[in-house]
């Protein structure tokens, strides 16, 4: 293990040894490798460059209680990924081929996963894009497939918390028939212009549909949920990016008897709700508490501590991931770690 000050890793990238690597042309994958080489020489016409042709996605791998090594439901963005190529016109990664290179990216670089009970993970960005040389607008015929890792801190480091949010009806995250529903870099670059002047007064954004501005979407980069009267609810929309989280707290929900509905959430209704929260791979569940509506001056409170519903599904996620209690539905991916 490398000599790392784990507590005072942030969620930021902290350099490792090796990526992993996969090429395609002529209509095959080739066999991935480990290369102790981050750069990757591309074409400055590249597909990838002038088009944004791209995909990615994001996974953690945890060191468990009893020592071994667990990546959570990985067959699931292996699946995600592969949606997300199909949109692009990006030939998709086999899902064999996706889980050998994150499970290769994990092994070489298993010394920068954080011991267990610093809260700490291993997080695993795998990425995918077009490197042919095109000036004429079309995709590419050969692709590179990398895996990165790197050790990130807790996204709490002061413990479990609330963070305010803000609507924004100004700047559009997605298109109701575009790519909100793949998790490709250009979402992520066109909400830049809300969420970093957010960022910097200490709020996350909470964007409204395209369409009417009237429906919730998705709180910056990540899925919104929101308690009322003891039922999860979350918005249902074609443009928002199905959460691997959101899915799995969603099956917790029916193990803890707790209703889930997914339905179109109007902003008028937020007031009816107790509980709000973003979730994703970065801190599974991040509780809101409030969120404040600019253009009307309405501002909603859900408190300024995360409520029961939120803690008890974000200890119940973590249990599982961490391997404090029995993983019932067989959502992590044990690996050997030698």
């Amino acid at each position: 293990m490398k000599e790392i000050d784990w507590s005072k890793l942030t969620f930021s990238y902290t350099p490792t040894d090796y990526i992993v690597r996969s090429h395609y042309a002529n209509g095959v994958w080739e066999r991935p490798y480990a290369t102790s080489d981050a750069t990757i020489p591309i074409h400055v016409a590249a597909t990838a460059l002038q088009y944004s042709q791209q995909a990615f996605e994001g996974l953690k791998a945890y060191r468990r209680m009893d020592g071994t090594v667990g990546i959570f439901r990985p067959e699931l963005n292996a699946a995600r990924l592969q949606a997300s190529a199909k949109a692009m016109y990006i030939a998709p990664v086999p899902t064999d081929l996706f889980m050998e290179a994150v499970i290769l990216a994990v092994k070489k670089n298993i010394d920068y996963l954080p011991p267990y009970g610093t809260d700490a993970t291993l997080y695993i960005r795998p990425i995918l894009f077009g490197t042919t040389p095109r000036v004429g607008v079309g995709p590419a015929s050969e692709f590179e497939f990398c895996v990165v890792v790197t050790p990130i801190g807790p996204y709490y480091p002061c413990g479990f918390g609330t963070t305010p949010f803000v609507i924004n009806r100004h700047v559009d995250r997605a298109a109701p028939l575009g790519t909100g529903q793949y998790k490709v870099g250009g979402n992520y670059a066109s909400s830049f212009r809300a969420t970093e002047p957010a960022h910097k007064q200490g709020v996350g954004v909470l964007f409204l549909d395209s369409a009417e501005h009237r429906y919730l979407d998705e709180c910056g980069a990540a899925n919104i949920f929101l308690i009322k009267d003891g039922i999860y609810v979350t918005p249902k929309s074609e443009s928002i990016l199905p959460s691997i989280t959101n899915r799995s707290l969603m099956e917790l929900c029916a193990d803890l008897g707790i209703a889930v509905v997914e339905r179109p959430i109007a902003v008028d209704e937020l007031s009816d709700f107790q509980e709000a929260a973003s979730c994703g791979t970065g801190a599974a569940i991040s509780p809101i508490s409030r969120i404040t509506d600019p253009d009307t001056g309405k501002v909603y409170e859900y408190g300024e501590k995360p409520g029961p519903i939120c803690q008890l599904l974000y200890k119940t996620i973590r249990d599982i991931q961490f391997g404090r209690v029995e993983d019932t539905h067989h959502w992590c991916k044990i690996i050997n770690n030698q």
